[in-house]
């Protein structure tokens, strides 16, 4: 029996399962150590000289002397030991998310502190440079050699690999729905080989995914088999009782075979999840996204930091887009559009004119064009006529966004949100849609680090939803840190 990939199934688990893991930790085991052992004996070189190196002392308590490389070496297995235990390595935090990056933070801080309290405990009159130099570093390059890896990873599973086979238990519905969304990213290293369903045959394929249906709820130790799976994902629980999931999570391999369980629930963030066992059930809490307090307050103080300071070091910039504007083409410089902003209050969107000063008149006439972009609620044309040759360098680059910053500085805005839409849009939004007013409207946004006009109006409406359940000012910094590079890449800008 083969697996869909023409692999036996042996070959195929091994290629991208339980092997892959191990293999994995490995390479980071030692891009560690070579990173621990750069940062921390370089900065005991730097700091305290080639002597220190060589059989140096460092005084304390008493008479007795300790060398310096002996306390560097200390020191690197301490970290690496720390690192091993607090699981930075496992295949449950690497590739997405920011899990690998808060262990690696965490174990190193508490690695400092442990020694800082031996070393008053003892009294060992450590250098203070020393110590307070290789930590902050160390945990600096190990984050960026992670996120390296990280970038690796990525590419090896938008190829397949590297990742955990998992074979999809429950409702067809269900079934589907989880499929389409580990379908969207990849990265996270879930790389569905089969499925089974109550009316399932062997042979059959689930509707619009290339996913082979491998039988029904009663065949899972031989759809694990034929598949090669190594992760079991129930999508519900209606046709399985519980008896049947504790049996199920019996069966499966310990270390190599591994049981999840998704909840119904999805466009949530971790940070809003929290597990809690109660009378052996593992309750999850899904905390309610607030707008107000103290969150609201930081988030606006960041819009009026981030819009001044960016008005102020790009008005050269600002001035130079004017003119050429202004010279390049009849009419006004700006171009003020009414938008819908938060709580579904208009207001006017500035924007440089990109544009001829009659597109707006000519938007029926456009329309009538066979266009490949956009969506049916969005109009988006790659080739525009309306837009002016100055226009479409604008574009490009998003310098015609700029002048939204005042609207940022002025609070119709923010720096990150939701994109604002326009009052004919609003009319085709289903109820669900209107989430997106709770918060006011960005610059940029998940929508625009995402793919920006390329995408379709179910996955703008999911990335926006999404930021409004889950938005974080740590996730604000991100977003804008990703834009910087969709900006530059100018993907997805006509």
């Amino acid at each position: 029996m083969t697996s869909k990939t023409g692999e036996p199934p042996a070959l195929a688990t091994k290629a991208g399962g339980a092997d892959w893991r191990s293999a994995y930790a490995a390479r980071l085991v030692l891009t560690d150590l070579l990173v621990l052992i750069w940062v921390v004996f370089g900065v005991q070189i730097a700091w305290l000289g080639l002597d220190s190196a060589a059989g140096g002392f460092s005084g304390s308590r008493g008479d007795i002397a300790i060398s310096y490389t002996v306390i560097s070496v200390v020191i690197i297995v301490a970290w690496m030991i720390a690192l091993s235990n607090y699981g930075t390595r496992t295949d449950r935090v690497v590739g997405v998310g920011a899990s690998e990056y808060k262990l690696i933070s965490n174990a190193s801080v508490r690695l400092f502190g442990i020694i800082a309290i031996l070393a008053f405990i003892f009294k060992i009159d450590l250098a203070r440079g020393y110590i307070l130099m290789a930590f902050p570093l160390g945990v600096v390059v190990l984050l960026l050699s992670r996120w390296i890896w990280r970038q690796w990873l990525g590419v090896r599973r938008l190829q397949g690999l590297y990742s955990s086979r998992v074979l999809l238990v429950g409702s067809e519905d269900s079934v589907l729905h989880i499929a389409r969304q580990l379908a969207r990213q990849p990265q996270a290293g879930y790389k569905v080989v089969g499925a089974c369903v109550p009316s399932g045959l062997i042979g059959d394929q689930l509707p619009g995914l290339s996913i082979p249906v491998s039988g029904d709820l009663t065949k899972l130790a031989e759809a694990l088999e034929a598949t090669g799976a190594d992760t079991v994902v129930i999508t519900s629980s209606d046709e399985l009782p519980p008896e049947r999931v504790r049996e199920l999570s019996w069966s499966l391999e310990p270390g190599r075979q591994h049981l999840v369980v998704a909840p119904s629930l999805t466009g949530i963030a971790g940070p809003r999840i929290h597990t809690r066992p109660v009378a052996g059930l593992p309750l999850i809490h899904v905390e309610t996204p607030r707008y107000d307090g103290r969150k609201i307050v930081a988030k606006r103080a960041l819009d009026l930091l981030g819009s001044g300071v960016l008005l102020m070091a790009l008005s050269p910039l600002l001035l130079v887009v004017a003119a050429t504007v202004k010279l390049s083409s009849p009419g006004p410089v700006l171009f003020k559009q009414r938008r819908v902003g938060m709580q579904g209050n208009h207001f006017e969107m500035l924007k440089f004119r990109s544009m001829v000063s009659d597109a707006e008149l000519r938007l029926g006439e456009v329309g009538k064009l066979g266009r490949g972009e956009g969506n049916e609620v969005l109009f988006k044309m790659r080739n525009d006529p309306r837009v002016t040759p100055v226009g479409q360098l604008l574009r490009r680059f998003s310098l015609d966004e700029l002048p939204q910053l005042f609207n940022v500085l002025l609070g119709s805005m923010s720096l990150v949100g939701p994109r604002p839409p326009l009052e004919r849009e609003v009319s085709s939004y289903e109820q669900h849609v209107h989430r997106r007013f709770l918060v006011k409207p960005g610059i940029t946004g998940l929508w625009q680090v995402s793919g920006r006009s390329n995408l379709g109006w179910e996955d703008s409406v999911r990335l926006d939803l999404y930021y409004v359940e889950n938005w974080s000012m740590t996730g604000d910094l991100i977003i804008l840190w990703r834009t910087a590079r969709a900006v530059l890449s100018s993907e997805g800008a006509y």
